[in-house]
C-alpha cells in the first residue's frame, strides 16, 4: 500500500474506533447497571416516541412497597435481588408491547402501546410474587399507577407521568399492593 494512502487512512480509522467507543459508552449510560433497564434518559426517549406513534399508549409508575424494611431486614444484597427481580418481571410483562425503565431507587416506569392488550392484573400478580432468596422467601409488593394518554387533555409525557404518579399514590392509599388507573 502506498505510504500516502496509509497516512491518510490512519486518522479515519482512529475516528471510526473513537466513534464506536463513544456509541458503546452512550448505550451503557442509558442502562441501569444493576437491572439492565433503561435509565430515565434512555426510557424517556423511547416513551416519547411510543406516545407519538400509538394513540392508546399508557404510562405506568411502579414503586416497591416496604422496600426499606426488606433492605433493613434481609440486607442490601436481598434488596438488590428484589430490584433485579422486579425489573425482570416488568420487562417480561412489557415484552414487545412497550419499554420498561428504572427511575432510581425502588421506582420503575413503563410505557406500553395499548393498555387494552396488556394484562394489568398479570403485572400486579407478577410484582407480588415472593422471591426465593438465600433459602428464604422474600415478600415482594408494589403499587402501580397507570395513565392512559388518550384520557389526557394534552398528550405529553410529563402530564402522563404526573397522572400515573397520582394514581400510584392512590393505590398506596388503598393499603398498597395494588394498582390504580388514573381517570
Amino acid at each position: 500500500m502506498d505510504l500516502h494512502i496509509a497516512a491518510s487512512l490512519a486518522p479515519l480509522f482512529g475516528w471510526a474506533v473513537h466513534g464506536g467507543i463513544l456509541t458503546r459508552r452512550l448505550a451503557t449510560a442509558r442502562r441501569d447497571p444493576l437491572t439492565g433497564l433503561h435509565t430515565r434518559a434512555g426510557w424517556t426517549t423511547r416513551a416519547e416516541h411510543c406516545i407519538r406513534r400509538h394513540p392508546h399508549a399508557a404510562v405506568l409508575l411502579v414503586d416497591l412497597d416496604h422496600f426499606k424494611t426488606l433492605n433493613d431486614t434481609h440486607g442490601h444484597a436481598a434488596g438488590d435481588a428484589a430490584l433485579i427481580a422486579t425489573a425482570h418481571r416488568l420487562r417480561a410483562w412489557c415484552g414487545r408491547n412497550g419499554t420498561a425503565g428504572r427511575l432510581g431507587g425502588d421506582e420503575f416506569v413503563a410505557v406500553v402501546r395499548d393498555l387494552a392488550t396488556a394484562d394489568l392484573d398479570a403485572l400486579t400478580a407478577a410484582l407480588h410474587r415472593p422471591l426465593p432468596y438465600d433459602g428464604t422467601s422474600l415478600p415482594l409488593a408494589a403499587s402501580v399507577g397507570t395513565c392512559r394518554l388518550a384520557e389526557l387533555p394534552v398528550r405529553t409525557l410529563p402530564d402522563a407521568l404526573a397522572a400515573a404518579d397520582a394514581a400510584m399514590y392512590t393505590a398506596k392509599g388503598h393499603g398498597r399492593r395494588g394498582s390504580h388507573v388514573s381517570r
